[in-house]
């Protein structure tokens, strides 16, 4: 994405939102946040969104077709700083779906603003257990991946949500 793709990245073209807030051990000396903690929040929402597809990890890895996901390239635009004690949404939608990799397209909010602080990409390659070679993505984690598409848009915070096996 770049600075001319800001206007297709309205906070409602994105099926799926995790909310945080950033605290203190987040920001840098220049009182913004770190640029690491931005693919900490990216993998969290990214969890939270295979959450609510109800994509369950320990079920791909340890289900009849053992099968992982490998994280083999992140970009991030930063547009705008991010600071402390803000809430922010990082917001998930599926992008290109390959035979075996998934892109998903990323950028992060604050409730209320139309502009997003920063926008990016996260591709995860479909890989099987212990050997860790390419293998196609599974058809029902594509399957839920293509319907969350067009699904009404989801926001949540993952601290208010239930532990797995606690609903």
């Amino acid at each position: 994405m770049t600075e001319t793709d800001l206007s297709a990245t309205a906070p409602d073209a994105y099926p799926f939102a995790a909310r945080f807030r950033v605290r203190y051990s987040e920001i840098d000396g220049q009182q913004i946040v770190f640029n690491a903690h931005y693919l900490t929040w990216y993998d969290t929402a990214l969890a939270e969104y295979f959450r609510h597809l109800q994509i369950s990890m320990d079920e791909l890895i340890h289900g009849d077709d053992p099968t992982d996901f490998h994280t083999v390239r992140n970009v991030i635009d930063y547009h705008a700083p991010v600071r402390y004690d803000e809430i922010i949404a990082v917001h998930v939608r599926p992008g290109r779906l390959g035979r075996s990799s998934v892109t998903f397209e990323m950028a992060t909010f604050v409730p209320g603003e139309t502009r997003p602080r920063n926008t990016g990409q996260v591709v995860w390659v479909a890989a099987g257990v212990g050997d860790h070679q390419s293998k196609p993505v599974p058809d029902w984690v594509r399957q839920r991946l293509e319907v969350s598409r067009q699904a009404t848009r989801v926001e949540v915070d993952p601290t208010c949500l239930p532990a797995p096996g606690k609903e």
